[in-house]
């Protein structure tokens, strides 16, 4: 059973049914989660979710930017507004000690999307998916226990190259709301279609290099994360094969295949234990670093306890 500070177990049940609505491949993928990270993992997507909505939706984007930094400030001030997923999310964020660093970088994301920000080069394309999903990763990543330089730094990989599939996908769509998130200087000597592609092959080196965070994870949660990881792949891959025409949609029986492989190959991934970051996510490693857990006399006995056994959970080979 959880223990909720902020959160009831209505809240709960909200942030679950926002992730099972919202996107059928985290929602898939979190049933591989033990129940102890699963919860919490579907909190921060609820909060996630709502935010991104928020902006996506109003009609004024950058005042809606500025509400969800209010809306952080009260958080992290422990008395987050009457709302599922702020109450959800703040137990999340003292749980387990989220720096403020880290979300501010998410809604930064969202405030280059409210100002329509363009993107040069492939680096600058990266820094925005390192706000909008190695957030995300590095958010998750606490979750499960692991504030290691070397497994922050995969899930931050891991988060770019879902993102960089998300805009091989959209790139219509995207393209139909003013909004475009290839890089300006590959689009000057190719066309939309192919840095799309392109974007896809430097997921695919990225997808591979997370793939070594994996097995830094406590166990029991190694085969969502990797099912995770291959479900979002095949997007990038199925829109390239579309030639990035309409949106490119994954079959349930294929998200089911990709699961049981997730499964079968998770008990043999290689560690990678190599602290180095891609430049762009480096700030939120450094974040973790200087926000260190809570001590035992400011979260009480029983916080402690629990931070412990995740902990220890997450060093288990």
């Amino acid at each position: 059973m959880l223990r909720l500070d902020f959160a009831t177990p209505a809240d709960l049940a909200l942030c679950r049914e926002m992730i099972r609505q919202g996107s059928r491949s985290f929602h898939l993928a979190s049933l591989l989660l033990p129940e102890i990270y699963r919860e919490h993992a579907r909190a921060l997507y609820g909060f996630c979710r709502m935010a991104d909505d928020l902006v996506d939706h109003a009609s004024e984007p950058q005042a809606a930017v500025a509400t969800l930094a209010r809306r952080l400030d009260r958080i992290y001030e422990g008395q987050p507004e009457d709302s599922p997923t702020d109450r959800a999310f703040a137990d999340v964020a003292r749980r387990f000690a989220i720096p403020r660093a880290v979300p501010d970088a998410l809604i930064e994301g969202f405030a280059w999307d409210a100002m329509g920000k363009s993107y040069d080069t492939l680096s600058d394309v990266k820094a925005y998916g390192v706000r909008v999903a190695g957030t995300v990763g590095v958010m998750m990543s606490l979750i499960m226990g692991r504030r290691d330089a070397a497994a922050l730094a995969r899930a931050i990989d891991l988060g770019i190259a879902m993102q960089l599939s998300n805009i091989a996908r959209d790139v219509e769509e995207d393209a139909s709301l003013g909004r475009v998130y290839l890089p300006a200087d590959m689009l000057k000597v190719m066309p939309s279609s192919q840095v799309a592609s392109e974007l896809v092959d430097k997921a695919e080196d990225i997808y591979e290099q997370a793939k070594g965070g994996i097995a830094l994870l406590p166990v029991s949660c190694r085969a969502s994360i990797n099912a995770a990881r291959l479900l979002y792949r095949e997007i990038g891959l199925k829109a390239k094969q579309q030639g990035h025409v309409g949106r490119a949609y994954v079959p349930g029986k294929r998200k089911l295949a990709l699961v049981a492989k997730a499964i079968g190959q998770t008990p043999f991934l290689k560690a990678l234990p190599d602290p180095t970051c891609c430049a762009e996510g480096q700030f939120l490693i450094d974040a973790v670093a200087q926000t260190p857990l809570p001590s035992v006399s400011h979260q009480g006995q029983m916080d402690w306890l629990f931070q412990m056994f995740i902990t220890v959970e997450g060093r288990r080979p």
